[in-house]
C-alpha cells in the first residue's frame, strides 16, 4: 500500500474512532499530523483525496468538515453485517456475551501484534487514552469513561498496523461502545467497590505489556481482562434474575403448604 493510501486509511479510522458526525469539524492539520504520526503534507494530501471523494468538505479559513455520514467509506462492506447486530443487542442485552467472545478473538490478535509493532506515537496515544479513561472514572462520568474505554481498545487495534483488523474493529465501534457502557453500568453500580480498581489495573497491565513489547503478556492480559468482564456480568445477571424471581412470589406471606394440616 502506498503511503498516501495508508494515511487516508489512518485518517478515516481516526475520524470514526472519535465518533465524529456529519457536519462536525476535524482537528487542525497540525494536530492530525501529530495524532497520526505523519507529516502535515501527508495529512493535507489525505484530506484533499477525501474531499475529492465527497467524504470531507474543506472550507477556506474555517477548516475541514465531515461531509459523509459515518465517514466509513473504506469499511462500507462491513456495515450491512454490523447494523443488524447492533439492533439485536438493543433488543436483547444477552448478545453482549457474543460481543465479548468476538472481542476476545479479535483483541487477542490486536494486542499480540501491537506489542510487536507499536510505534512511539502509538504508545503515546495509548497512554493518553488510558489517562483520559482514568480521569473520567475518578470524576464519575460513566458515559465518558465508557467511550474512553472503547477508545483505549481501539488504540491498541490501530497499533497493530493490520488494516483489516483495524477496519473490523472500527466498524464494530458503535456496537462495542454500547456493550461497554452497559457492562460498566452493571459492574460499577451493582458490583463490589473494588471492581473499578481491578479494571483499571487490568487496563494498566495490558498497556504496560504493549509498551514493553511483550506480545505473550499482552495477549494474556487482554484474555484475562475480557474473561473477568464476562464472569462478573454473568454473575450480576444471575443475581438480577434471582431477585426478579423472588418478587413474583405470592403476596401476603409464605406459600401454601403442599399437604393439608392433620
Amino acid at each position: 500500500m502506498r503511503l498516501a493510501d495508508h494515511v487516508v486509511e489512518k485518517l478515516l479510522a481516526l475520524v470514526q474512532s472519535r465518533g465524529l458526525q456529519a457536519g462536525q469539524r476535524l482537528p487542525a492539520e497540525r494536530q492530525l499530523a501529530e495524532d497520526l504520526g505523519v507529516s502535515r503534507t501527508s495529512v493535507r494530501e489525505a484530506i484533499q483525496r477525501l474531499v475529492s471523494q465527497g467524504v470531507l468538505a474543506s472550507r477556506r479559513g474555517d477548516g475541514t468538515y465531515l461531509q459523509a455520514a459515518g465517514a466509513g467509506a473504506s469499511a462500507e462492506w462491513l456495515q450491512p453485517a454490523v447494523a443488524p447486530l447492533a439492533r439485536l443487542i438493543d433488543s436483547d442485552p444477552n448478545y453482549r456475551y457474543d460481543v465479548l467472545e468476538t472481542r476476545h478473538a479479535l483483541e487477542s490478535s490486536t494486542a499480540w501484534l501491537a506489542a510487536q509493532r507499536a510505534t512511539a506515537q502509538d504508545k503515546e496515544r495509548l497512554r493518553r487514552c488510558f489517562d483520559v479513561m482514568v480521569q473520567h472514572q475518578q470524576s464519575g462520568h460513566a458515559e465518558l469513561a465508557a467511550r474512553a474505554d472503547a477508545q483505549f481498545h481501539l488504540a491498541i487495534a490501530e497499533a497493530s498496523h493490520n488494516l483489516v483488523l483495524v477496519q473490523v474493529m472500527h466498524s464494530l465501534f458503535t456496537m462495542v461502545l454500547s456493550t461497554v457502557e452497559r457492562n460498566r453500568h452493571d459492574m460499577f453500580r451493582l458490583s463490589a467497590p473494588q471492581t473499578l480498581q481491578e479494571l483499571t489495573e487490568q487496563h494498566q497491565g495490558l498497556m504496560q505489556a504493549i509498551l514493553d513489547g511483550d506480545p505473550q503478556c499482552a495477549r494474556q492480559c487482554i484474555g484475562d481482562h475480557l474473561e473477568h468482564v464476562r464472569t462478573t456480568i454473568q454473575r450480576l445477571d444471575e443475581d438480577r434474575a434471582r431477585r426478579e424471581r423472588s418478587t413474583r412470589m405470592p403476596q401476603g406471606g409464605a406459600p401454601a403448604p403442599l399437604l393439608p394440616p392433620p
